[in-house]
């Protein structure tokens, strides 16, 4: 991972998680060529027990610099769906969701 490349290193997403994509506002270029563009390599998809993982890779699309790792996790407890995830460039972030029709916790405010 490559701090040199992001504005800010794991920015707080509160709780946006995503599984694929990349937070092109956090990047600032490859420090190692000086390209503005990206791709995701290597990515890889687990289950592992009831989770699913999803891992791969932030890469300068020009010299395949390696910027960030990113990691998603999603699982099913009880009623609710739990979503995490970390990376240098995209943030780290939670959330939480009710399977219900109507969230046991009420609304959210």
């Amino acid at each position: 991972m490559c701090e040199n490349c992001v504005k800010e290193e794991f920015p707080d997403r509160d709780s946006m998680c995503v599984d694929s994509g990349s937070y092109m506002i956090n990047f600032v270029r490859c420090c190692e060529c000086k390209s503005q563009d990206m791709k995701i390599i290597n990515r890889n998809c687990t289950e592992i027990e009831d989770e699913e993982h999803i891992t791969y890779q932030h890469a300068c699309g020009h010299c395949d610099h390696i910027i960030a790792e990113h990691e998603h996790i999603f699982r099913v407890d009880n009623f609710y769906q739990h979503y995490e995830m970390s990376c240098l460039l995209c943030g780290s972030a939670d959330d939480q969701r009710s399977i219900m029709p109507v969230d046991p916790r009420g609304p959210i405010m």
